[in-house]
């Protein structure tokens, strides 16, 4: 990287560093562009340049947010333990990257932020844990009759219940009440 380039992706780091304290703060409603451009010493021209809007702001927040999930996923992925417990735990960190930020004050009660977060991590979320069902597929472990599409379908409906329940202060109960569902059914073995 030359010395602007540098300098750019100082700027993009910083304006992310502060957009993520403020809408943990304040949410995404209550804080303007200037507020994040004052937070990060940036000028509002440069956070349109790099990211076009706020609602670009709140996607490169996602993206960021969710690396450290990406790695842990890939790390779980060639673990050598059982399916089930893989799956169980990819579910548990994607869940827990939405309580990052949707579980803080400013965040819970704003649904517009909410709403952006969720759909830009959706993406990043259903690619990982497509990997996993894959490699439920070879290994046996996921029933033939059950295709990708549908599973697929159920796992983003799980995810609009992860942010409504975040949301909500209960959501790691719930979560672990869902998993046991998803993985063993009503009346599977706990």
């Amino acid at each position: 990287m030359n010395k602007f380039e540098i300098r750019t992706q100082q700027k993009k780091d910083a304006i992310i560093h502060a957009a993520l304290k403020l809408f943990k703060e304040k949410g995404f409603v209550h804080v303007s562009i200037k507020d994040i451009a004052d937070e990060s010493g940036v000028s509002s021209v440069s956070l349109y340049n790099y990211f076009g809007s706020k609602e670009g702001v709140v996607k490169e927040c996602a993206n960021v947010l969710m690396q450290h999930t990406i790695q842990m996923a890939e790390e779980l992925l060639h673990q050598n333990i059982d399916f089930k417990d893989k799956i169980s735990r990819i579910l548990e960190i994607c869940a827990d990257q939405d309580y990052q930020l949707l579980g803080t004050q400013g965040a819970v009660e704003d649904q517009v932020l909410a709403n952006l977060y969720s759909e830009n991590t959706n993406q990043i979320r259903i690619e990982l844990i497509q990997e996993f069902i894959e490699l439920g597929n070879k290994e046996g472990a996921i029933h033939s009759s059950v295709s990708l599409e549908t599973l697929l379908e159920l796992l983003s409906v799980v995810g609009t219940l992860q942010a409504s329940w975040a949301r909500a202060g209960n959501y790691k109960t719930k979560m672990a009440e869902l998993n046991q569902l998803l993985l063993y059914g009503f009346v599977g073995r706990r």
